[in-house]
């Protein structure tokens, strides 16, 4: 069945599911989760995602879908970082991170207490069996590059 697929089909595919990914953020966001400075980052390429699927559609335009491919892919390495950042595997970008205090003075630890953003990225703040928000963007989108590389190659 899914050899039969043409590439606008493909091409629908991947945009619906990165407005389906985008959704779920919102609706995360809404549920009072509220997201960090990557978590933003994370939603971008994906809004371009659509944008990209809704052209490539409009125009006929299949090439259009290696374009996709790279918002899919860029979303996706994002979220491998932030994943990294969440597990403390390495240190995410000072301003929306937490960093080591004993070598601050007080007038210093101060300052990072009063422009320490309210939302940390190194804090995880959903999880289903160690599964994070994060995660879940950074399988979940190299999934749809993949999709985005199919429509791209796809005869016809």
């Amino acid at each position: 069945m899914l050899d039969r697929l043409t590439a606008n089909q493909w091409i629908a595919i991947a945009a619906a599911s990165s407005a389906l990914m985008l959704a779920g953020a919102f609706v995360f966001q809404a549920l009072g989760y509220a997201p960090c400075e990557m978590c933003l980052w994370q939603r971008w390429p994906h809004a371009a995602a659509v944008l990209i699927g809704g052209v490539a559609l409009g125009l006929r335009q299949k090439v259009l879908a290696w374009m996709g491919a790279l918002a899919a892919a860029t979303t996706s390495a994002i979220g491998f970082f932030h994943s990294g950042v969440e597990r403390k595997l390495w240190d995410g970008p000072s301003s929306c991170t937490g960093g080591g205090v004993a070598d601050l003075s007080v007038d210093d630890l101060l300052a990072q207490i009063n422009d320490a953003p309210l939302i940390r990225c190194d804090e995880i703040p959903w999880e289903m069996f160690g599964v994070t928000m994060a995660n879940l963007n950074a399988v979940g989108s190299l999934g749809l590059a993949v999709i985005w590389v199919v429509a791209a190659t796809r005869k016809g």
